[in-house]
């Protein structure tokens, strides 16, 4: 039998590539030199090593089935429905209509669409118990699997207000609803909207976590699968490691209720750090953030188009993002490998710690009065804000860079003229019951003094 090569060459161990690493930096501090903090307080070493892992990670991800999905508004039924057939024939494998009100014919708009054996994601910015058992006639009638993203906290932290009901309040909607479908799939947790805001990571886990126990104890005849929504940003590795830990923590909360709980995680880019200056850089940010995805665990992905910022839904953009997923998939062979993190030290130490921090903050949210409490009281936004500010101060003193936009700068780029949606934050004058949480990317401010003197 041959020899292992592994057995040709002497172990080295992690105390001996340390002292190597202090040799070679000739006197210089080695926790000052090569060691760097993140936002999260996590300490990044030069290196990882097998000593420090005696046991993997309990994690299965299949990204060898990642899902490549494409969104829907719908305003123009008849055109919805066509850009919905166009993306499936074109390389989508699922979609995710956004749906205004109740009013939408749902057997027009879906009828035309081969959907069996699909999988479809109704986001709806209303709740209502009629309108999903609409939907879940016509999914056993197409043979398809639908996800209905019922959010409600999530639409009380982004709007201020909860959705209209004519029940008491959204969570009897919700008890309601899962009472009359049991086997169907009601439950999402919104948590693009806290990396959106500035949130860290270990913010973003442990809000999406808490925002979820509070549908486990308020809605408790639900027993089937929650989707979380998570948007990811440009730390590569970070970003693979979050949502592994987020799939984690999930796991160990779940089994304290319902062995049948499942998780489902779609995934999309970031809008914090796009650009409307210098916008093709964007195709190589979400391609990188996408790439963390599918490692991460994504069971499907929605890609941002690259002009999404200042340009309506258009065919080209839609094009180009979902080639970018296309070619993760068919040609850089991301479908062939699944539990791609495995082995990778570095990714294993960012997990735990990631998941460690999320558990002891969910912990400290739940023996302080929940989730809820704590955003009814401003505490949420609060601290999201003190993250945010962080990384803005960061990117205003161009440590943390966006190529094209606060470094590395084109001039001559003109884009007064070129603005189709207004890209900066909106804030309409309402009543609402607590003040929401504002989705703000990085660029604005900058990108706004740059419009001002376009001549």
């Amino acid at each position: 039998m041959a020899a292992s090569l592994f057995d040709t060459f002497n172990p080295v161990s992690s105390k001996q590539w340390k002292q190597k690493i202090q040799f070679e930096l000739n006197g210089a501090d080695y926790n000052e030199t090569v060691i760097w903090n993140s936002p999260e307080d996590i300490q990044v070493k030069p290196f990882y090593h097998s000593d420090d892992f005696k046991n993997p990670l309990p994690i299965a991800t299949k990204a060898s089935d990642f899902k490549i999905c494409q969104n829907i508004f719908v305003y123009d039924i008849e055109k919805s429905t066509l850009r919905a057939i166009e993306s499936l024939n074109r390389g989508a494998q699922s979609l995710r209509f956004t749906i205004e009100n109740s009013d939408c014919d749902l057997q027009k708009l879906l009828s035309p669409i081969p959907l069996e054996n699909k999988i479809v994601y109704f986001n709806l910015n209303f709740i209502s118990i009629d309108f999903v058992s609409k939907l879940e006639e016509i999914a056993s009638d197409k043979k398809a699997v639908f996800y209905i993203l019922n959010d409600p906290i999530g639409q009380l932290a982004k709007d201020g207000n909860w959705f209209a009901t004519t029940d008491k309040n959204n969570f009897e909607t919700l008890e309601n609803l899962s009472k009359q479908h049991r086997n169907s799939n009601l439950l999402a947790v919104n948590g693009n909207l806290y990396q959106n805001a500035g949130a860290n990571m270990v913010q973003q886990i442990a809000y999406s976590l808490a925002q979820a126990n509070e549908y486990l104890n308020r809605v408790p005849s639900y027993r089937n699968t929650i989707v979380f929504e998570m948007a990811v940003g440009g730390n590569y590795f970070f970003e693979i490691a979050k949502l592994r830990a987020l799939r984690i923590v999930f796991d160990r909360i779940a089994i304290e209720y319902h062995a049948d709980l499942k998780f489902h995680l779609l995934v999309t880019p970031s809008k914090r750090n796009k650009t409307i200056y210098d916008y093709n850089v964007n195709m190589l940010r979400t391609t990188t953030e996408c790439m963390s995805a599918i490692i991460g665990g994504a069971d499907a992905i929605a890609n941002l188009p690259y002009d999404a910022l200042y340009h309506k839904d258009n065919e080209f953009g839609d094009r180009i993002a979902r080639n970018q997923l296309l070619i993760l998939k068919e040609e850089s062979y991301f479908d062939k490998v699944d539990n791609p993190a495995d082995g990778s030290y570095y990714i294993e130490s960012l997990t735990m710690q990631l998941a460690e921090k999320a558990l002891t903050l969910f912990k400290d949210i739940e023996s302080n009065g929940g989730f809820l409490k704590q955003l009814n009281d401003g505490l949420i936004k609060r601290k999201i804000q003190e993250s945010t500010d962080k990384e803005q101060e960061l990117f205003d003193r161009k440590s943390d860079v966006l190529v094209g936009t606060n470094k590395y700068t084109n001039e001559t780029d003109r884009m007064k003229h070129d603005l189709e949606l207004f890209p900066f934050v909106k804030i309409k004058p309402r009543k609402t019951l607590i003040t929401p949480i504002i989705e703000k990317r990085l660029a604005e401010k900058l990108e706004q003094e740059r419009l001002a003197t376009e001549v």
